[in-house]
């Protein structure tokens, strides 16, 4: 009798044991955590404000529910113009976005997005996990009180939809077009005027002819906001944005206060919708680009004199930035020296096998 009881309490131990064992770490006394993500996007583009939303999701799945962050689309809780601002002050916990929408707050941020005829986001994204760049940029956003972490890419953008022909760069002359970031500024320096409308509003503008051309992202998107059916002439390639690398901001006292497994599911979080983000607009774009020109649209490329003008613009705006911006300045030699040894890099394999696979594809 004695030597069954024993045995008994033996196994209940052993199963508690076990239990426990078996038991994830991250519900052993780990607190719950709730935060609020405010994106720039409205939610009717289930590409980027869809990827914001699985990311906060995969954080509650990875944590077992106990860090839980609720996303909003843009305009909900923050003002889109606002969203950098409300991550610094602590108003939200973290937002994600492009960072080059708050260029005025500081130009440098550019970096973190990627510059006009800048780097592809296979190069941007060695440049920010293995070239130095997140370290650089981390450094930055500590001034504002902020932690970055990538967490997309849209590619390479087209160049937008335009009412009028662009058949030299003497027609961006006095062009009122929707564009934001680096890209605006590069046309301002030949003579456009750049307007920062949000997507919801592009298309009333361009309707309305309030303004004369817009950029959002590319054909799946520009699709959804209907972008074709007010301006026919769609040109590519997006030359300001060669890589639009996504960004969530996350206040610093907010992480700092995160346990270490939350902060590693975060970033794992992060690094997925960093190629997932991508992954699906490459899926979704050639199907959409194809109902879009049976559907009218009028695809073209830009002429080489505007692809001229916007190169040396681009490489003069540089200069002048390095030279009122210390920030720009301090990042910019070491940006720039990375993406000219990427440049001779993909010369030798990615770009000779590309221009021959998609032209012999092209005749089969």
């Amino acid at each position: 009798m004695q030597r069954r009881r024993f045995l008994a309490r033996t196994a209940t131990a052993a199963g508690a044991s076990l239990a426990a064992i078996g038991t994830p770490a991250l519900a052993q006394g780990t607190p719950q955590v709730t935060w609020r993500m405010s994106t720039s996007w409205p939610k009717s583009l289930d590409t980027i404000y869809g990827s914001a939303d699985e990311l906060c999701k995969r954080v509650g799945q990875i944590t077992e529910g106990k860090f839980e962050i609720r996303c909003f689309a843009g305009g909900e809780i923050v003002p889109a113009p606002q969203s950098m601002d409300a991550v610094s002050g602590g108003t939200v916990q973290c937002n994600h976005t492009l960072s080059t929408y708050f260029l005025g707050k500081n130009s440098a941020v550019a970096f973190d997005t990627g510059l006009s005829y800048g780097m592809n986001s296979r190069q941007h994204n060695a440049w920010i996990y293995y070239g130095g760049g997140l370290q650089l940029l981390r450094d930055l956003y500590k001034k504002y009180n902020i932690v970055n972490l990538t967490c997309g890419n849209v590619g390479v953008q087209m160049g937008g939809w335009y009412r009028k022909q662009i058949k030299s760069v003497e027609d961006l002359k006095g062009l009122k077009i929707r564009i934001g970031g680096i890209g605006g500024m590069v046309l301002s320096k030949l003579g456009a005027v750049p307007q920062q409308i949000p997507a919801s509003d592009i298309y009333s503008a361009l309707e309305k002819g309030t303004i004369d051309a817009a950029e959002w992202i590319g054909p799946y998107d520009d699709e959804k906001l209907g972008l074709n059916k007010v301006a026919p002439y769609y040109y590519a390639p997006g030359w300001f944005e060669g890589s639009a690398s996504i960004t969530t901001m996350v206040n610093a006292k907010a992480w700092a206060e995160l346990p270490p497994a939350y902060q590693a599911a975060f970033e794992v979080a992060c690094a997925e919708q960093n190629l997932k983000m991508l992954a699906h607009y490459d899926a979704k774009n050639p199907d959409a680009l194809r109902k879009l020109v049976s559907g009218g649209a009028r695809l073209g490329y830009f002429p080489k004199d505007v692809m001229d003008a916007t190169f040396k613009a681009s490489q003069e705006l540089w200069k002048d930035l390095s030279a009122n911006n210390p920030d720009f300045a301090a990042i910019f030699p070491a940006w720039q020296k990375f993406q000219q040894s990427q440049a001779s890099w993909f010369r030798v394999a990615e770009q000779s096998l590309d221009n021959y696979t998609f032209a012999a594809v092209g005749r089969t």
